[in-house]
């Protein structure tokens, strides 16, 4: 019998919130999927922060060519003033936090000692660096490294094959669109990721938030935020 491995594919966001690096350390590889379209108004370039006024976003600012017809990966950052602009964000609404000088000593000079010039070079960093904080190990591929098929679960299920998967672990709203006879077709099974039924743990300002970026959990709790996790080792 081959040895198991699972993987999930899915594009990059910025500073994605927990959920997201939960699925990344329950697999073996993760492939993040940036030759997808890039769409607005969605997590690739933007998170949700707490601040005592309620849930604020703060959003990298890209450029468009026509009406975004661009892949993830082709998506250029706009200037630098976003950087200081969403560190004093940070800095403000979590200076307060317990971990927050701990979390700073890393993460201050992702923001303002680097520079980005696209959106997926952006994001990976910054999951790279919430990976190596928390102790994921799981190694992250990008979907460009292997040939590509049309068709959207044939691209999927080919990219498992090459990346030698048994199991395909996905997001839960791809219930919707996943022809998952062609998953089996190819004996990969697939399994969808659960992100309900979170812990609450101790959050600055009124109501819990379970959407809001990482971040929040990593101020407020430090070395100790895989508790409120699933599958990160603590």
């Amino acid at each position: 019998m081959h040895n198991k491995k699972r993987v999930a594919v899915l594009q990059s966001n910025y500073i994605p919130w927990k959920g997201y690096f939960d699925l990344i350390a329950a697999v073996d590889e993760f492939i993040l999927y940036d030759d997808m379209q890039y769409t607005r108004r969605d997590w690739r370039n933007r998170n949700q922060i707490k601040t005592p006024q309620g849930i604020q976003w703060i959003t990298v600012p890209v450029l468009a060519k026509g009406k975004y017809h661009q892949k993830i990966r082709e998506t250029e950052i706009d200037g630098t003033e976003w950087a200081s602009a969403h560190w004093k964000a940070l800095l403000q609404n979590y200076r307060r936090a317990p971990h927050f000088a701990e979390i700073a000593t890393w993460l201050e000079p992702l923001y303002l000692g680097d520079s980005y010039s696209h959106i997926s070079q952006l994001n990976r960093r910054f999951i790279e660096a919430v990976c190596e904080y928390i102790g994921i190990k799981t190694p992250i591929t990008n979907s460009w490294d292997y040939s590509l098929v049309d068709g959207k679960t044939s691209r999927l299920v080919d990219l498992c094959k090459q990346a030698g998967a048994t199991e395909y672990i996905s997001g839960p709203a791809a219930k919707d669109y996943l022809e998952s006879c062609l998953f089996e077709e190819a004996n990969i099974a697939i399994s969808w990721f659960d992100y309900t039924n979170y812990p609450e743990y101790p959050q600055l300002w009124g109501d819990f938030a379970h959407s809001v970026t990482i971040l929040d959990l990593l101020f407020n709790c430090g070395r100790a935020a895989p508790q409120y996790m699933r599958y990160v080792k603590v």
